[in-house]
């Protein structure tokens, strides 16, 4: 059923308005219109998105230190992480936001040995540092000098409910899973979907 909707005002129906009364009144409902709009942006980002600095080298050669990313922070209430994808996460232990690559999810057992990394006794693949492993590998050189893993950080490889394994894709110079532990769900900020800065650099992520 249609309600009607009066554009008039019954009570004053023969008078004219005030020119000056009715500019006041047009550039107030701009102005709230406008508020409205910019809490409304400031809300939704708050609650959905949020803008990330990367600072490091510990995601090279696919991020790199001053780029800015957007992170989706409501993809994990609706679902759990995924292999391969790019996740921000806070490490209380050192005060400050990582950002680094889902590698093993709950019931995964995983084991690092130089650079063959093996999820419940399978060899993965890679893709997104091929390049580099090829090019190391020509040269008869290990692209993962440093931590393997189990070790004596983490001794057991298997991922408990709950958590994530994650590695830096620059695998020589990262402070991963393999020093700092499994990543619990709750201190997983979001999943960085987009890198908006700089422009030459702007691109969906790939997961």
């Amino acid at each position: 059923m249609e309600h009607q909707v009066q554009s008039d005002n019954p009570g004053h129906s023969g008078t004219p308005q005030d020119p000056a009364k009715k500019g006041k009144s047009e550039a107030f409902e701009w102005l709230k219109a406008i508020v409205i709009a910019v809490v409304l942006v400031v809300v939704i980002r708050w609650l959905l998105f949020a803008p990330f600095i990367v600072d490091g080298p510990s995601m090279q050669p696919n991020f790199h230190t001053g780029e800015r990313i957007i992170v989706n922070k409501i993809i994990y209430d609706m679902r759990e992480p995924k292999h391969g994808e790019v996740v921000v996460f806070h490490v209380p232990s050192e005060g400050r936001d990582f950002i680094k690559r889902v590698i093993g999810v709950p019931g995964d057992t995983v084991k690092v040995e130089g650079d063959t990394v093996t999820i419940n006794g399978q060899v993965i693949n890679e893709p997104y540092i091929q390049d580099v492993l090829d090019e190391k590998h020509k040269n008869n050189e290990l692209y993962n000098t440093e931590a393997n893993l189990p070790n004596e950080f983490v001794p057991d490889g298997k991922v408990p409910e709950g958590y994530v394994f994650v590695l830096g894709d620059n695998r020589s110079n990262s402070t991963d899973s393999r020093r700092i532990g499994f990543v619990p769900y709750g201190d997983i900020i979001g999943r960085a979907d987009l890198v908006f800065w700089p422009m030459k650099d702007i691109n969906f992520i790939k997961h």
